[in-house]
């Protein structure tokens, strides 16, 4: 079925594909949104708008009058939506495969993306909307079949998680954040999935990169895009005295030069394939 209903609440089928995340783009500036990586996703569904207090209202079988307000996005009101939403897949909802174990929570990254690309999700211009993953500075670590990426570590950002926000002037444009849900935040929006539970150890990106391949690259790009164009410059404006004796001042400046560069461009990262894992 290309819909299911929980409550009322229409949730649009996505079908199992294959997706990318992540750039393989080579400059440091880039480091945060690296390694490129492959995600498979199973069959889920994923609600085409986000929740209204209409609809947190509906789940949950409550009247509060507040049916045409966005709900506040916290911990709590996502735990008492998902609740109601199992208990709804629990009870039977037509369209679903019972074969399946499926789950209701906040879509994580690669499915909000996926949906998204493929169905459009309706989200408004300066609007952020809080996903399941938990928030991590790179890629490295993450979960290839689509699950959420847990919070691995200690501390109050274990009680933020991973947000999409969209440009607050330009359409189509979106940006990796993050958002806290221990309190309401004004403007946090939320959407809910029915998704298969994965089974198993998750295949997932390597923590480390190849080090050494690195910094041959760095140390080949330093050389050729500043030390080398240090020294060839002076040369050809006729100062190839000042390239001899002013050597230290150019290998300086080249090595400076060079490593500047490497904000901006670098050769492209390889792409870590899910079957290569």
């Amino acid at each position: 079925m290309e819909f299911i209903a929980l409550s009322g609440i229409k949730f649009q089928r996505v079908d199992a594909q294959s997706m990318h995340l992540g750039t393989d783009k080579g400059g440091w500036i880039y480091a945060g949104q690296r390694p490129r990586h492959e995600v498979r996703l199973p069959t889920y569904y994923i609600m085409t708008a986000p929740l209204t207090g209409a609809d947190y209202n509906a789940l949950l079988g409550t009247e509060d009058g507040k049916d045409d307000e966005r709900f506040q996005v916290t911990a709590e009101t996502l735990k008492a939506l998902m609740n109601a939403g199992q208990a709804a897949i629990d009870a039977g909802v037509e369209g679903l495969d019972e074969a399946t174990h499926w789950e209701v929570r906040c879509p994580s990254e690669a499915e909000w993306r996926c949906a998204q690309e493929v169905h459009g999700l309706g989200l408004e211009k300066k609007q952020v909307e809080v996903l399941a993953d938990a928030i991590n500075s790179n890629y490295r670590g993450a979960m290839m079949d689509g699950r959420p990426r847990r919070f691995e570590g200690l501390g109050p950002m274990a009680l933020h998680r991973a947000a999409i926000e969209t440009h607050p002037t330009r359409e189509g444009i979106t940006a990796l954040s993050s958002v806290p849900l221990d309190r309401p935040v004004k403007g946090i929006v939320a959407r809910l999935v029915v998704t298969p539970i994965r089974q198993g150890a998750p295949k997932r990106v390597p923590n480390s990169a190849d080090m050494a391949s690195n910094i041959r690259t760095e140390i080949v790009c330093t050389v050729l895009l500043g030390v080398i164009p240090s020294f060839v410059i002076p040369i050809l404006r006729g100062m190839g005295d000042y390239a001899v004796s002013g050597w230290p001042n150019l290998l300086f400046g080249g090595l400076c030069a060079g490593f500047v560069t490497g904000a901006f461009w670098r050769p492209r990262r390889p792409t870590v394939s899910y079957d290569d894992v």
